[in-house]
């Protein structure tokens, strides 16, 4: 799929730095070290830390499993693992929500995701209040921040009200209407993967798309750890790919997260 950006986008220029790097200065919550994307040169004008996504044109988002909630279905804060074409990584998510309302609250649980580079940087934070997804409520429809760095609001997603499908805009720091995306009518993932397309504000042209990827009967079956794949356009401003990245983050609460027993 050919994938052509905005007009107007800034043109970041070609990809400057060096070897991949193996050993990482970890913050909190991060895993243990790992390949991970080298850091570009710096960018003008450029949030810190968004300087990885002027590079491409895609992301890998791998939840990981989580041993206690496999056992014993008690749901805990998500982790996620965030990876180029080339398998490096390029970020690590991990959600801070208290066992209390994760517990109460279920998949509906207003939430704070962290998103650290290879420094221990939080360079991206994803904020979701407590909000209603169901149809019926069209006042009251989902909505997330999304800043860059912590404090400076770069974007939101912003659910749009539909009696059967998925619909979201995507939204610059102004609040001004950037990209759509829709969803199927269907979002089951029994054995097939499920595309939610990344539009143009016309709805004429598809310029990537947020894919839930099946990851096999067991895990599907056994856990709610997620596998997503993500497309944008290479010129897409930073901003508004750290927006579609949170963008896939809300999708996966809304439609594949399981609530188990609690709700």
């Amino acid at each position: 799929m050919e994938m052509k950006g905005a007009q107007g986008q800034p043109d970041y220029g070609p990809y400057a730095g060096g070897p991949p790097v193996q050993n990482q200065p970890m913050g909190p919550g991060v895993p243990s070290p790992a390949a991970w994307m080298p850091l570009p040169p710096a960018v003008a004008n450029c949030p810190p830390g968004l300087e990885y996504l002027s590079q491409i044109d895609q992301l890998l988002i791998h939840q990981q499993i989580e041993l206690l909630e496999a056992l014993i279905g008690f749901e805990t804060n998500n982790k996620y693992e965030i990876k180029n074409s080339m398998g490096q990584r390029v970020y690590f998510a991990a959600e801070q929500t208290d066992c209390c309302t994760r517990y109460w609250c279920g998949v509906a649980r207003p939430f704070t995701i962290a998103i650290i580079d290879n420094a221990g940087r939080e360079v991206i934070r994803l904020t979701r209040p407590f909000r209603c997804s169901a149809c019926c409520f069209p006042c009251c429809l989902q909505k997330l921040e999304v800043q860059a760095p912590p404090g400076n609001v770069v974007g939101y997603v912003k659910q749009n009200w539909h009696p059967c499908l998925p619909r979201f805009t995507l939204l610059n720091e102004r609040e001004e209407e950037v990209l759509k995306v829709h969803g199927p009518f269907c979002v089951c993932s029994c054995c097939s993967d499920v595309d939610f397309e990344l539009k143009s504000l016309d709805g004429d042209n598809v310029v990537g798309k947020i894919c839930k990827q099946w990851s096999g009967f067991v895990r599907e079956y056994f856990t709610d750890a997620d596998n997503f794949g993500v497309q944008f356009p290479m010129d897409l401003d930073v901003k508004m790919k750290a927006v579609v990245l949170g963008a896939c983050f809300l999708i996966d609460f809304m439609f594949f997260e399981k609530s188990g027993n609690r709700l």
